[in-house]
């Protein structure tokens, strides 16, 4: 198979933000996930918990809360003001202040017709829910403390609000308090003179409520005679946040310690007929605060401080022992952050407030696989460029020539000239056409030449590049009339094909020469991942959120015969089980059998000519072909070539000198260890 020197960069030191709240709809079974830096991210988990869209935030916005109202998602924050977000073109449709000061909390009635929101200001505020907007009812009676968590009746008929100290129970026809409940203090060394916080309430339809407090307690009340029932001491610290399940058997409860604690309405005696909530697990899975928590089916999801989105299956809600019973951490972004201009070795890292451009160290000498080879020069830092405005940059590209610099915020776009010379220079194109005004995707022609940027409803914007301007040229519609975002972009080597796939599954291919459609791939029950075309045999990869890999020919638009023999034997096994998405797909221009795959902990050469693996061989086999002598490792050699050396794998494409650039993200608490950034890697046949 040969050797193949790997730069690995380790100094793209980037950070998720933190999870501030979550929200399940289970009709559609999508989790929408709110970040610290208000960025909102929406997961299929009907797709294998793709991310398959994402809505860039802005400083000062603050997002605490989120809710679904059918199809419809609502968040509201810090900045007092509730939105609402089109999830077609991946930003707010609307923002409505509520004139209450930060909101706290958000809660939608059963039948989706009216929006709750805890202010600052001690008032719940009703607002009516209408076909395109929102509208301010009634403000329910002021307290004199903020209300910081709500919940509604399943019936409608009233609400519970947890505030300092206590617990309300409000009329929702009148608006006055009906019943008060108060919060007994800590005892001892946890004791605090400012009261306690009811940070979650959650009201069942049996007229239970459930409270989580900043004394650690997870209560149980009796919302008709306004008295407590049970008292749970979980943690010496806060409970955050709470989460019940649709059939209300079950409720869980997160902690500033990173623990999860499961409850379980259960029987207390052998005539099954009085119940109690029994605390039955505890889930560490956390390193900081839990945040968000969210009760599926068969799932706790929990996030918080450190960033991840944590789905640990219950074992007794699972029918079968699948994918579905693993646990599932979910770290990084499912969208690439890293672009590079392969003839140059220069790196492109996203940063939602900057952006960095470096160049790649070189290496001197040779050595045997797995060697650190000695730097003669070590990676340089060209430029660091820091976006204006609230903003956070969406999407970022760098054009192969490296000369052209594109990145979109939510509100524009944003084009800058590169001349690295004995110096460097950086202009800004000031002159844009009208019509690129926000992209959801941007992406460069291989000669530098065009500049494409997804816009709304699945349609592209060609630009032309040149020294003295920038023209719009064309825009690509598909003839499917989609509405949904394209979040997949890329042009082929050659200059001929422009592939795009959007969230609804389809994936078109644009003839750059003719500009217009030249054909639609069939659309496959899955979203795609990643995608590329070959630049020699013209067929495009496409490998999607199962796990499938598909290889369509353009010249005959059909799927080619290697990949009908891949999905006639079918992919291994340990293959299809793997609980992170393929986000880069690349090739071997010197060899057409060869594409390079990986997620964020394997990296995968795929060769073509070597027969495919059944299901009972064994799939991570380069240490055993390794230690076999050349004769035997026929016996053992498949088309998947897996390395699992590397670590948070972020990016992965091979250079023009067939270098391989792995960009990982480095771990905080090894990072003065990290090795030198090259080193030699041999894949066996």
């Amino acid at each position: 198979m040969g050797e193949f020197k790997v730069h690995r960069v380790r100094f793209f030191e980037y950070m998720p933000s933190a999870i501030r709240a979550m929200a399940f709809n289970n009709r559609t079974e999508r989790l929408a996930v709110a970040r610290a830096d208000s960025t909102v991210e929406i997961f299929n988990f009907a797709d294998n918990y793709y991310k398959e869209k994402i809505i860039p935030g802005c400083e000062g916005k603050g997002i605490a809360t989120l809710c679904w109202v059918g199809q419809r998602l609502f968040s509201a924050g810090f900045s007092g003001e509730i939105t609402e977000y089109d999830l077609e073109n991946l930003q707010a449709k609307y923002t409505v202040d509520a004139y209450g000061g930060p909101i706290w909390a958000i809660s939608c009635n059963s039948e989706g017709t009216l929006l709750a929101v805890a202010c600052e200001d001690g008032t719940v505020k009703i607002f009516e829910i209408l076909e395109d907007r929102i509208q301010f009812q009634r403000n329910f009676d002021r307290q004199k403390s903020r209300i910081v968590s709500i919940s509604w009746h399943p019936s409608g008929t009233c609400l519970a609000a947890g505030m300092m100290d206590m617990i309300r129970i409000f009329d929702a026809e009148t608006g006055h308090s009906a019943h008060r409940m108060l919060v007994e203090r800590g005892i001892g060394p946890k004791r605090v003179s400012s009261g306690v916080v009811v940070w979650a309430v959650a009201f069942l339809s049996n007229n239970t409520i459930v409270s989580g407090d900043s004394e650690g307690k997870v209560q149980i009340w009796d919302g008709v005679t306004a008295t407590l029932v049970q008292t749970h001491r979980v943690t010496a610290w806060d409970v955050l946040a709470l989460s019940v399940s649709q059939d209300e058997s079950s409720l869980i409860a997160g902690t500033t310690e990173g623990t999860v604690i499961q409850f379980q309405f259960l029987s207390c005696n052998t005539d099954h007929q009085s119940k109690r909530w029994v605390r039955t697990r505890t889930f560490k899975n956390s390193s900081h605060d839990v945040k968000a928590l969210v009760h599926t089916e068969t799932a706790v999801v929990s996030g918080g401080m450190d960033t991840q989105v944590v789905v640990q299956p219950l074992l007794d809600k699972v029918e079968k022992l699948s994918q579905e019973a693993s646990l599932r951490k979910i770290m990084f972004p499912h969208t690439s952050l890293v672009s590079c201009a392969k003839k140059l070795g220069l790196l492109l890292f996203q940063f939602p407030d900057h952006l960095e451009l470096w160049r790649l160290g070189e290496s001197d000498g040779h050595g045997k696989p797995g060697d650190r080879l000695p730097v003669k020069k070590n990676p340089e830092k060209l430029i660091h460029l820091k976006k204006k405005g609230e903003d956070n940059i969406w999407f970022s590209a760098l054009s192969p020539s490296g000369e052209w610099l594109a990145f979109s915020t939510f509100s524009s776009i944003r084009l800058y000239k590169i001349q690295i010379h004995n110096s460097i220079i950086v202009t800004k194109v000031s002159k844009l056409p009208k019509i690129l005004h926000t992209a959801q995707q941007l992406c460069f022609s291989s000669d530098s030449s065009k500049l494409f940027a997804s816009c709304g409803r699945s349609s592209v914007i060609v630009v032309s590049l040149s020294q003295s301007e920038c023209k719009y040229v064309h825009t690509f519609k598909p003839k499917s009339g989609s509405r949904n975002p394209v979040h997949l972009l890329h042009a082929s080597d050659d200059g001929k094909w422009l592939a795009t796939a959007n969230t609804g599954f389809e994936v078109h291919v644009y003839d750059l020469q003719k500009m217009k459609l030249h054909c639609t791939v069939p659309v496959y029950s899955s979203c795609p991942t990643a995608l590329a075309i070959h630049p020699t045999t013209q067929n495009l990869i496409t490998v999607h959120a199962d796990q499938q890999i598909f290889e369509f020919s353009l010249k005959q638009k059909e799927y080619s015969e290697w990949s009908r023999k891949l999905q006639k034997q079918g992919l291994h096994p340990r293959w299809l089980k793997r609980d992170t998405p393929i986000t880069h797909v690349t090739f071997n221009p010197k060899n057409t059998a060869h594409i390079f795959l990986h997620d964020t902990f394997m990296f995968c050469l795929l060769d073509k000519s070597l027969p495919l693996p059944d299901a009972k061989s064994q799939l991570s086999n380069q240490t055993t072909l390794q230690s076999l002598p050349e004769r035997e490792r026929i016996k053992h050699r498949h088309s998947f070539k897996i390395s699992r050396t590397f670590q948070h794998l972020l990016f992965a494409t091979l250079l023009d000198d067939q270098s391989l650039v792995v960009v990982e993200r480095p771990l905080q608490d090894i990072q003065c260890q990290l090795p030198p950034p090259v080193q030699q890697k041999k894949f066996a046949t």
